[in-house]
């Protein structure tokens, strides 16, 4: 009975072994998270404080590699054009770490292309992924595995529709040199010149001060603040205005609530873009939580006069486009997604965005007919606060729009 018992015994320690033994080959087999690392790049809170809190939602889900997770954030100056080769170092420096595996840049500001070039000849195993690309798309795509920036083509019609819509009669577009030079956002200007004319609208070009000129941030803002009265006072209360940079947006919301006038929707559109300084409101116990952010904020915009005259994306498109593209890298890495499917990119932002309406198609060259394989553009469905959803995502962009240049 002794040496049964003693029988059974080793035969079960020996199956218990190589169980053990089993269940590590199998691990071993499937990566764990841990074994990559992915590398965030985005501005400050002064330039992008939503591109920087899309990263902090990545860290929150993964983990920061310093206490063990595998997301590693680092930001770029807010001076970046004046400081280019520290923005590339900062964003080729992440390749010194042995278990990087992509490198995202959202913005993708000057500067992203020579970096992702550095990364690849010594790296050639890490994705290269550029969110809201500001060089070329010719000059992107040469170096990045992926680019995605909203659709300037199709928003370029849809917001000058939806400003027609809405009554008005004047379109002011407010920028400066820089930004007017990407070939992004020129070509979307003649889309918006174009629409105003075919709809019977005014077009203005307004020009401000560049915030990373020598005037800063505060400079900039400051200029707009002083302009928009004087703006409504020469194209009326029932024009519409857009801006293309981050900075200048809080200022104009701001003072158009305070002066008239409309705003369809930010160049990087947020309910947190410019909304919560403009209004004066907290929004410190709903963050993260988009649909209680926007419900305090079309709250307040309604409260002070402003329902049907303010828009957004319901979900912030750089906060999404940060998390939206590191969980899309996360996902290839693991294998369970592909990097250049356009249905796995919107599946990972779609985790971001519940129930909002997206549209998107890959980049084609307006001077070449040539689609890129490796550049995508997007867009949210407009929220106009007060009024609802506009249908954006579902309209079809007339064909002669994508041919303007």
């Amino acid at each position: 009975m002794k040496k049964t018992l003693a029988l059974v015994l080793c035969i079960l320690l020996a199956s218990g072994f190589l169980f053990a033994q089993g269940a590590q080959e199998t691990a071993a087999a499937k990566p764990a998270a841990s074994d990559f690392h992915v590398g965030i790049v985005t501005g400050t809170v002064s330039q992008s404080e939503d591109d920087l809190r899309g990263a902090e939602r990545l860290i929150q889900e993964y983990g920061s590699v310093s206490t063990g997770g595998i997301i590693q954030h680092v930001t770029y100056p807010d001076n970046f054009m004046d400081e280019a080769e520290t923005t590339i170092s900062v964003i080729s420096g992440l390749a010194d770490d042995p278990k990087m595996k992509a490198i995202i840049v959202n913005q993708a500001i000057p500067g992203t292309t020579e970096a992702f070039r550095r990364v690849k000849e010594r790296r050639p195993d890490i994705f290269t992924i550029a969110g809201e690309a500001h060089e070329d798309p010719g000059v992107i795509q040469t170096s990045a595995d992926l680019a995605v920036n909203n659709d300037f083509v199709a928003r370029g019609y849809l917001i000058i529709r939806t400003a027609h819509e809405l009554g008005c009669d004047t379109f002011v577009h407010i920028s400066f040199p820089r930004h007017l030079s990407y070939e992004t956002m020129s070509r979307r200007v003649a889309i918006m010149r174009a629409t105003c004319e075919e709809l019977g609208m005014k077009f203005v070009l307004e020009t401000a001060p560049d915030p990373t000129s020598d005037v800063g941030v505060a400079g900039a803002q400051q200029y707009i603040l002083e302009k928009v009265p004087a703006w409504i006072e020469t194209y009326g209360k029932k024009a519409a205005f857009f801006c293309t940079n981050d900075a200048h947006t809080e200022p104009l919301l701001k003072q158009l609530l305070a002066y008239g006038g409309y705003f369809i929707e930010a160049d990087l559109p947020s309910p947190l873009m410019g909304y919560p300084g403009a209004l004066g409101i907290d929004l410190a116990a709903e963050a993260g939580d988009f649909a209680a952010i926007l419900k305090k904020v079309e709250a307040s915009v309604v409260a002070k006069g402003g329902a049907g005259r303010f828009g957004t994306w319901a979900y912030s498109y750089g906060y999404t486009t940060t998390a939206g593209l590191g969980q899309h890298a996360i996902n290839v890495l693991k294998g369970e997604s592909e990097l250049l499917k356009l249905a796995d990119i919107m599946k990972a932002y779609g985790k971001y965005t519940a129930g909002a309406k997206w549209n998107g198609a890959f980049y084609t060259d307006v001077n070449t007919g040539v689609r890129a394989r490796n550049h995508i553009l997007i867009y949210q469905d407009t929220y106009m606060m007060g009024k609802g959803y506009m249908g954006n995502a579902d309209l079809i962009v007339p064909e002669k729009y994508f041919s303007i240049k």
